[in-house]
């Protein structure tokens, strides 16, 4: 026998088309789709509306497999984190955030990031290799079923009702295993996602952003945290590759297609660094007379060898005064999962770095009004 096919992999035409080339009918994909992503069935013989023909042949050529779980970790704020092994010393991991009006998770879609962002403990990891789309659909198979359980959902209730791009990874670099995946979050024979709810959250990869726009255009969130090109180089080295210009340019075109009618900015508010009053109205000034847009303020959180603080609350809250005093649409985000290193930036997982990044020595970010210092420099 061949080795089996992974269900998770297949979105609905790419399942279609693996099941025709057998002789199975169009038809059939469909009713798969709804045991194996609605119900959360991996037993073949539990699939009872398929007919034995088909359930023999699926028993030989296909599988449901989910990856291994390594750890579970709960927050006394009832977030969890999953540590998934993806194989050859690697795992990544995934956190499911409980909200009162919706629950959201956050998934990976890199074992590790090559980005190399000063802020993110991911990319302090290094890189090693991008994940398949089963192995991003994996991420959402197991939560989804685990939590409906623990949450004592009655059948056919969703635990999730948002996920977000957000975890280990840069997801537009891992576009040919992306777009799969959420086609089948959005897919309604699937995990039935609005585009409303469904997040990519980029670095600034402005080619994948303008062919997002065209193929599966979901909600877009752009990792900005600098309201200049010399203080982004620094903090999102790919700023380098693709600066403000060009990337905010990408970011108007992707609003003709997208969901929302706005783009969330990203903000990671970092003592000293990029929190002034004066990063603020240049902030402000940047995107005077642009598109519709609303900026999340994200309180650092630190991890070993980072060399950054976190800035104080007075300083985000005036930071987040002085946008709303221009109109702008500011929020802070809450911290969440921060006891078990689930919060924004600390998901670190175990990754067999390819990138010699682990390690590297940290440089110090110039504080506002001193001379800019470099970091170790990074091609994108």
């Amino acid at each position: 026998m061949d080795e089996a096919s992974n269900l998770l992999q297949f979105d609905k035409s790419a399942l279609v088309e693996w099941l025709g080339r057998a002789g199975h009918k169009a038809c059939r994909a469909r009713q798969v789709m709804h045991w194996v992503h609605q119900r959360g069935v991996a037993d073949f013989e539990a699939m009872t509306d398929l007919a034995r023909p088909l359930r023999a042949w699926l028993h030989d050529h296909a599988c449901v497999q989910a990856l291994p779980v390594l750890a579970e970790q709960r927050s006394r704020d009832g977030t969890v984190k999953w540590l998934f092994d993806v194989g050859a010393g690697n795992a990544v991991e995934s956190v499911f955030i409980p909200e009162a009006s919706r629950n959201t998770l956050c998934v990976s879609s890199q074992a590790g990031c090559a980005m190399a962002c000063s802020f993110c403990s991911t990319g302090a990891q290094g890189f090693n290799r991008n994940l398949s789309s089963a192995e991003i659909i994996a991420q959402l198979w197991w939560a989804e079923f685990t939590m409906r359980a623990a949450l004592g959902l009655p059948d056919g209730e969703r635990a999730i009702s948002n996920v977000v791009m957000m975890g280990m990874g840069e997801p537009l670099q891992n576009y040919g295993a992306l777009v799969p995946a959420l086609r089948l979050m959005l897919d309604d024979d699937a995990y039935g996602l609005s585009r409303r709810r469904v997040t990519v959250s980029t670095s600034g990869v402005v080619p994948m952003i303008d062919r997002l726009a065209q193929d599966c255009p979901v909600a877009l969130a752009v990792s900005l945290h600098a309201p200049d090109d010399a203080l982004r180089d620094q903090l999102v080295p790919l700023n380098r590759k693709y600066p403000l210009a060009e990337l905010l340019g990408a970011c108007e075109r992707y609003l003709a297609h997208a969901p929302r009618d706005f783009i969330t900015f990203e903000y990671c508010m970092l003592d000293g660094v990029n929190d002034t009053p004066g990063h603020a109205r240049s902030l402000i000034e940047l995107m005077r007379g642009r598109f519709p847009w609303k900026c999340n303020l994200i309180p650092f959180n630190p991890f070993p060898g980072s060399g950054l603080r976190r800035s104080s609350p007075q300083r985000v809250a005036q930071f987040a005064a002085m946008l709303a005093d221009a109109g702008i649409v500011a929020t802070v985000r809450k911290t969440r999962g921060d006891d078990i290193d689930a919060a924004c930036g600390q998901l670190a997982g175990e990754v067999l770095d390819r990138t010699s990044r682990r390690g590297a020595r940290v440089v110090p970010i110039a504080a506002a009004g001193a001379a800019p210092s470099a970091l170790p420099g990074h091609s994108a």
